[in-house]
């Protein structure tokens, strides 16, 4: 329940900050515009009748307000812009007016909050989506380079490509078969770019390895490493991504990275549709290729002994249940003839409540 007196709504952007208070005693509606940082929103803050209580929507600002304020003793709430309720007639958007409709909401307790990191917590996650951007960008120069031989006719039919024996035949082969010095030059500006990025994924991959060694998410990193396809750089990712798991339970976490059907149901009709894609990609993303992993054969080899080695009894037993379960699955659903990237949808959601079931056990 709302308890302060005051309740407070900022529309907070990158050059100024919209605020609107409302007194709960005296109905009263202040408004003003302020400069956009902690010290000139604090003391805006200061001169209203307290306690005070602060909303605002999660953006590209960041949770720096929200950690300031925290830290003064000022209850702040960071909203989900996607959960926030808006009149359907409402056809006017202010800056002033959306701060006044988040201190309405706030004080009504209608609006659905976002869990604030630590500031190492951010720090990581920024870590973990540099790589995931890093990730993007090779894929993209790849691509550049592949096209780049095909429009010349150029295809390598070696095996795998981005191979030690494929980079060996771009330098010996397909360059001497580019047909003009012009066109070589394009190739060399490519090839350099993808053994750029390539190296920077590299040391950012060494880097995510030895923060997560050694950083407060270590433990959980273990526990999730017990299920195959979560390797240290996949579970140190869903770690920093989700934060707080006791938020969820198993059944609604695989709805928190969209990976639920949507519905429109009316009356006696039901009607599901494709997943619904909300919430985080990148967390989704990750158990979509790691449910991958879960279709062949279930054996215990040494990778997997490996990590079962860092990890408590009960995380290893909970591991293996949990791919034996995931396997089985798999196997459902290629013998009811369901297609391969359905199943594996399906899976990855199932496979995000297994993760929540280890991160939340104990160590």
């Amino acid at each position: 329940m709302f308890i302060e007196r005051t309740s407070v709504g900022l529309d907070v952007h990158a050059r100024s900050v919209a605020a609107a208070a409302i007194d709960g005693v005296t109905g009263e509606l202040v408004q003003a515009t302020l400069a956009p940082s902690e010290q000139a929103v604090a003391a805006w803050l200061a001169g209203l009748p307290g306690p005070v209580a602060v909303v605002y929507e999660a953006g590209p600002t960041g949770f720096g307000l929200s950690r300031a304020l925290t830290s003064q003793g000022v209850r702040c709430v960071v909203a989900a812009p996607s959960k926030l309720q808006r009149p359907s007639g409402d056809r006017v958007k202010t800056d002033a007016r959306d701060a006044v409709h988040l201190a309405r909401l706030l004080r009504l307790d209608e609006v659905t909050p976002v869990s604030v990191p630590t500031a190492e917590q951010e720090a990581a996650r920024d870590l973990v989506r540099a790589r995931e951007d890093c990730r993007g960008d090779l894929m993209r120069a790849r691509h550049r380079l592949s096209k780049l031989l095909l429009r010349h006719g150029i295809v390598y039919d070696g095996g795998a490509a981005w191979t030690g024996t494929h980079d060996a035949w771009l330098r010996r082969e397909a360059l001497p078969q580019l047909p003009s010095p012009v066109t070589r030059m394009a190739f060399d500006s490519d090839y350099e770019a993808v053994l750029t990025v390539r190296a920077r994924r590299d040391r950012l991959d060494a880097a995510i390895e030895q923060l997560a060694a050694g950083s407060e998410f270590a433990p959980l990193v273990h526990r999730l490493g017990c299920l195959r396809g979560v390797s240290t750089l996949t579970g140190f990712a869903l770690a920093v991504e989700i934060g707080d798991w006791h938020r969820f339970t198993g059944a609604t976490i695989g709805s928190f990275v969209g990976l639920t059907p949507s519905e429109h149901s009316s009356g006696a009709s039901r009607a599901q549709g494709p997943i619904t894609k909300t919430g985080n990609s990148h967390v989704r993303r990750l158990l979509v290729e790691a449910a991958w992993h879960h279709r062949p054969r279930y054996t215990v080899g040494k990778t997997m002994r490996d990590r079962w080695e860092l990890a408590p009894a009960a995380a290893r037993v909970r591991g293996d249940e949990g791919n034996q379960r995931l396997h089985a699955r798999w196997v459902g659903f290629l013998e009811r003839r369901k297609r391969p990237t359905v199943a594996n949808v399906a899976v990855a959601r199932e496979l995000a409540g297994w993760c929540w079931s280890l991160a939340v056990m104990e160590d």
